[in-house]
């Protein structure tokens, strides 16, 4: 629940430090005397987009904290999952906007992303605004409602990922369905592509080899010059350097006994001189290979040039990647050969998959209509008390295509008289109506979901007296299951019977108009909803009736 509120430079307000209780509370206050204010800094603390303009004129920071209490709420999970410092007895949120337009959001002192402030704003505070009550009139909020009533959010999530699985085959299917439609128009052409590249007998490497023997061969005159040269230096019969060396070694060795260096330099020599020997065989038998062929030449320039035009038209570089095309053309053509075998395998895997879906999401109907009688039952019971002795209520569950959320339209009808045929409630309850059906449904989802905090900003709209009696008791009895209930009211009935009062007001300063909240002590509350009895004039008869309601002994 929230223990303590701080808000800084926000709008109006200069700085506001105030504590809430568990149970039951309300905020009261003229209207412009800055209630909506702290909503809109509580709703930041919740995720919500953020507005320098809301910083307070002069300043260059605005901060908000809250102090949350969790001990009765298993959330611990939620911030071992993300990293975050996780104390049960006090969770602190803190967002801080700069007059830049800078916004930081802090969760236990861990800095976050407002997406994971929104996560935990979601589990820990409900905030029902007015406009709330226009979310009747959408069918995925109905929806949303039955299934959190229901408490079947394994059962949707297990249809939601075969569904998943479903969308996907579909989409694949479809894939195919259109490659193999295109491959069929263009068979002729993609048949003719890969024997060309068939018939060229391609071999990886060949290019670079052919380049390489082509430029031998164009400067074969000089590669034979130089290796006759090279020949005759080394193996000519006496002056050749592998003569020469031969008698070096020769000599050497023989003052070998009389000069012992020289063993290691007859060594070195004959290494030198195997060497040699070698390189002059191989340039020897080289020199046999050289020779100029115009022929050859004229083939090998023949089939670079018939890679080269391939490489052009395939818009490739290399034979490895005209290679790489060949083989992708045969896998088309090949698919296409056996293309009804693939369709008939996918069709086959998707009709496994719709029928899985479909017993899925009849499961989710009976569970939805299983609860639906009892949201209805449930409904009855609240609303009859709230003013409204013949209403009927009904939770309307329509088949549909199989969607992400299941096969099931549901409609809430409603009818506030016997005279009248059920009809989708957006269309024929009035305002007062709606709000009275919108804490009905809070008061069945608190129990369902069991959040933290619950904070209803006016939804008394449209109701009085004894009816607005019987919403603070709802209210009031949510406050007592382990959740804390608070409501911003304009009405005395409601704030009478809340267990903690807070009033918000406003006064003129040099800084200009401040606005403030405060916990309000018996007498002042006496006085506050006296004031909301009879207005600025504050009669003993006002006070009189703001005892009866506080239940004050008179």
């Amino acid at each position: 629940m929230l223990k303590q509120l701080y808000i800084k430079n926000f709008a109006l307000i200069d700085e506001l430090d105030i504590e809430f209780r568990p149970g039951f509370s309300v905020i009261t206050g003229e209207t412009g005397a800055g209630k909506s204010i702290i909503l809109g800094a509580i709703g930041l603390l919740l995720g919500q987009r953020a507005d320098s303009k809301t910083i307070k004129q002069g300043a260059d920071r605005c901060i908000i904290e809250a102090h949350f209490d969790l001990s009765r709420y298993d959330l611990q999970p939620f911030f071992n999952d993300n990293d975050i410092d996780y104390d049960a007895s006090d969770c602190i949120i803190r967002r801080e906007l700069t007059s830049a337009g800078k916004s930081r959001a802090f969760v236990n002192d861990t800095p976050v992303a407002l997406a994971l402030l929104k996560e935990l704003g979601d589990m820990l505070v409900d905030v029902h605004s007015q406009h709330q009550n226009l979310l009747l009139a959408k069918q995925d909020f109905q929806l949303e409602v039955v299934d959190t009533l229901a408490k079947d959010q394994e059962a949707l999530a297990a249809y939601q990922q075969t569904y998943t699985a479903y969308h996907d085959k579909q989409r694949q299917l479809q894939e195919l369905q259109q490659e193999m439609e295109r491959n069929r128009q263009n068979q002729d052409f993609l048949q003719f592509q890969f024997e060309e590249l068939a018939n060229a007998q391609l071999i990886e490497g060949e290019q670079e080899e052919m380049e390489q023997q082509r430029e031998t061969m164009a400067h074969a005159e000089d590669i034979k010059t130089a290796l006759y040269e090279t020949q005759a230096h080394l193996a000519a019969d006496e002056q050749g350097a592998v003569s020469l060396l031969r008698k070096s070694i020769a000599a050497i060795r023989a003052i070998s006994k009389v000069f012992p260096s020289a063993d290691e330099w007859t060594e070195r020599l004959e290494s030198c001189h195997i060497e040699l020997k070698d390189i002059a065989q191989d340039v020897d038998s080289q020199l046999d290979s050289i020779d100029f062929d115009p022929q050859e030449l004229d083939r090998i320039n023949q089939r670079l040039d018939r890679l080269y035009d391939l490489q052009k038209k395939y818009h490739v570089d290399t034979v490895g990647e005209l290679i790489l095309q060949r083989e992708e053309l045969q896998r088309q053509l090949s698919q296409i050969e056996n293309s009804d075998e693939a369709l008939a395998a996918l069709r086959a895997e998707l009709v496994s998959l719709q029928e899985k879906c479909q017993q899925q999401a009849d499961r989710l109907t009976k569970l939805r209509q299983k609860a639906a009688k009892e949201i209805a039952h449930q409904m009855l019971e609240r609303l009859i008390p709230l003013g409204m002795p013949h209403v009927r209520f009904e939770v309307n569950i329509q088949k549909a295509d199989l969607r992400r959320d299941g096969q099931d339209n549901v409609s809430f009808l409603f009818s506030a008289n016997t005279s009248s045929p059920l009809q989708p409630i957006s269309q024929v309850a009035s305002g007062g109506e709606i709000a009275r059906v919108m804490l009905s449904l809070k008061a069945m989802i608190s129990g369902a979901v069991k959040l933290p905090t619950i904070i209803f900003d006016e939804i008394d709209t449209g109701v009085s007296g004894k009816i607005a009696e019987c919403m603070a008791g709802i209210m009031r009895e949510m406050g007592e299951q382990d959740r804390q209930v608070i409501s911003i009211t304009h009405l005395p009935q409601i704030a009478a019977l809340g267990t903690t009062h807070y009033r918000v007001s406003k006064q003129e300063s040099a800084s200009g108009t401040l606005s403030h909240m405060q916990l309000l002590s018996t007498e002042e509350r006496i006085h506050e909803i006296a004031q909301m009895l009879s207005g600025s004039d504050v009669t003993a008869a006002a006070i009189q009736n703001a005892k009866e309601l506080l239940k004050i002994d008179i």
